[in-house]
């Protein structure tokens, strides 16, 4: 049941992307502004914080801990 159902809903978006003309040039406009929120916002926006405050896994995962601790409270 699965597999045939899973054949049937690729063919069906294969053949609408094929057959689509406005809209490829849409999905290309929605992939480069993922890209752009995704890779470009995240290096200049979010920084990694703990890989440039702590030197070990155990120091990071204290303040982690303690900072969910601090929220919870």
């Amino acid at each position: 049941m699965k597999p045939v159902f899973l054949h049937r809903l690729y063919t069906f978006y294969r053949d609408g992307f094929k057959n689509m003309t406005v809209g490829k040039t849409l999905w290309i406009l929605v992939l480069i502004k993922l890209f752009i929120m995704f890779a470009v916002l995240k290096v200049f926006f979010f920084p990694d914080f703990l890989n440039s405050r702590f030197d070990s896994n155990e120091s990071k995962a204290d303040y982690v801990q303690q900072e969910l601790l601090r929220v919870n409270q």
